[in-house]
């Protein structure tokens, strides 16, 4: 599990448009990671045109936002081009990336227990984690994130 002053876990993931993308692609940029568990969901399109509407305020702070979950990069695209949404979609089709930074946990809907992604964010300035939100509420959670990087 990855957690503050920690090293960010090195990858590189399939992206939507094509193409990889992971930590080592941002050279000197602060770097938001957060993981959703499902494109077109309703917290997880919240949380993504909540991060697309705030794109050019994270640009001017130095910020990369990108969004890891378990969906094709197919699925990605098309919820990226139905919100028209300005952050970067990453396939973590494997898991992997999930189990490195301890967001694949059990979960629990209407009694039935089953593994899924934990809606989380990670700030990493200069490849070290600096601050990390775990069971993320999307209300306010954008600014919080924002205020973060602001500071960081």
């Amino acid at each position: 599990m990855v957690d503050v002053g920690d090293p960010v876990p090195d990858f590189s993931l399939p992206r939507d448009g094509g193409g990889t993308a992971g930590p080592a692609d941002f050279p000197g940029k602060t770097l938001v990671i957060y993981f959703y568990p499902k494109d077109d969901t309703s917290g997880c399109t919240k949380e993504a045109i909540g991060f697309s509407d705030r794109a050019d305020e994270f640009a001017a702070a130095g910020a990369v936002v990108l969004g890891i979950s378990k969906d094709s990069v197919a699925s990605h695209d098309k919820f990226r081009d139905k919100h028209d949404l300005k952050v970067i979609l990453l396939s973590d089709g494997t898991g992997e990336v999930c189990e490195a930074f301890g967001v694949w946990v059990e979960k629990s809907m209407y009694g039935r227990k089953y593994m899924g992604i934990e809606r989380a964010t990670f700030l990493v300035k200069d490849g070290t984690v600096r601050q990390v939100w775990r069971k993320v509420k999307v209300p306010g959670h954008v600014d919080a994130v924002l205020k973060a990087v602001a500071s960081a």
